[in-house]
């Protein structure tokens, strides 16, 4: 089936007891079980499984060319778990702009359990080479970043990384891309990392994270630490994430389409001093970027002449663009990284522009998006 066709039907099938289409809320903690240790179709427990996780699961496994999908209580739970493959005094090495959140998360949290980091520019495969050590077991990537829109060949990558002696883990975040846009798996990587809080959910009123695998043993290690370590999506979020689902290819085609045009006005606008955009001839990695992915996605970023008091004005003056955290809804978001959703990376390598604006374009009319970018671009 294609892709439209699985996002509706993957994992999906009408309830076989009464034919109910949208898959019931299993709003239960336990199940009776025909016996001792005979628990009925495999249920026991719903931190090791639930019927409404399981069908999410099952979707997300088919989007992203996979065979096993593990939902999780947020991305940074789904990133945790994948990190917990390792064994302590492993090198993973991860690109230089990644969301802060995955940041503090490898930095602050992860290094204490005695794992090292290293982040470089991973649009530069022959940077990924050098970094790579003999004691590399993991390497992980966002394409498109964030905030920068970077984009790795993600090809040219894993052929790099499986070549290695050690064949470490290749890790895509494929949040800003989804799998409607970008199919990590079918490019050579190991894992697929979403946020699905963002575009999978689509509405802005949940939160969720996802793992993606072909192998099977992989697949088998990951599902034990989702039921050791318990950090689990509800099975309302997971109702939730699967409605939104439905319409993801509508949504990110429309996203994409706004987005164009909100970058043909911002590339003519005297107060923009750089535009950033996957699908834009002046992005560095633009012929990677238009052979890996379907269209350029809605998230835009530009830095603004001025500096970081212009870029708080602007912000603050939009009237439709609402000034808030995190992306992918169907409503218009904006926000200042530095000040607010990287602001965890400030004083390290990874510091972001304070001038920099980052736009999570929504589905509203492109005309009334641009009328309002316009009236605060002149506030600015």
């Amino acid at each position: 089936m294609k892709f439209e066709t699985l996002a509706i039907h993957a994992g999906q099938e009408p309830d076989p007891n009464n034919g109910a289409v949208m898959t019931p809320v299993y709003l239960t903690s336990t199940y009776m079980q025909d016996g001792v240790g005979k628990p009925r179709q495999g249920y026991e427990y719903s931190r090791t499984m639930n019927p409404t996780r399981k069908a999410l699961q099952d979707c997300l496994a088919a989007l992203e060319s996979g065979q096993y999908g593990l939902a999780f209580a947020s991305g940074l739970a789904a990133t945790d778990t994948v990190l917990r493959l390792l064994d302590s005094d492993s090198h993973v090495l991860a690109g230089n702009d990644v969301y802060g959140g995955t940041f503090r998360l490898f930095d602050m949290v992860l290094r204490r359990f005695k794992l090292d980091f290293t982040f470089a520019d991973t649009t530069d495969p022959e940077s990924v080479a050098e970094a790579l050590t003999p004691s590399t077991r993991l390497v992980w990537l966002e394409t498109p970043t964030n905030p920068l829109l970077r984009v790795t060949d993600i090809r040219a990558v894993a052929d790099i990384v499986h070549a290695h002696a050690n064949s470490p883990l290749l890790v895509v975040d494929n949040t800003f891309a989804t799998p409607y846009l970008q199919r990590p798996l079918e490019l050579g990587a190991d894992i697929v990392v979403h946020s699905m809080t963002k575009y999978l959910g689509g509405h802005s009123d949940v939160v969720g994270g996802a793992v993606i695998v072909k192998d099977r043993e992989l697949a088998e290690k990951l599902y034990f630490l989702q039921n050791a370590v318990g950090a689990v999506i509800g099975p309302m979020d997971s109702f939730l994430v699967l409605r939104g689902i439905k319409t993801l290819p509508l949504r990110m085609d429309r996203h994409a389409e706004n987005a164009l045009a909100i970058v043909q006005f911002l590339e003519k606008h005297p107060k923009v001093d750089k535009l950033i955009y996957p699908f834009h001839e002046s992005h560095p990695q633009f012929k990677i970027a238009k052979h890996q992915m379907k269209n350029g996605g809605g998230m835009i970023s530009f830095l603004i002449k001025g500096g970081r008091e212009s870029a708080i004005r602007m912000v603050e003056a939009t009237k439709i663009f609402t000034l808030a955290e995190s992306l992918g809804g169907v409503e218009s978001l904006i926000e200042v990284p530095a000040a607010m959703t990287h602001l965890s990376v400030a004083g390290s390598q990874l510091d972001v522009d304070p001038s920099l604006v980052r736009l999570s374009v929504g589905v509203e009319n492109k005309e009334d998006l641009i009328e309002d970018l316009r009236q605060a671009l002149d506030k600015a």
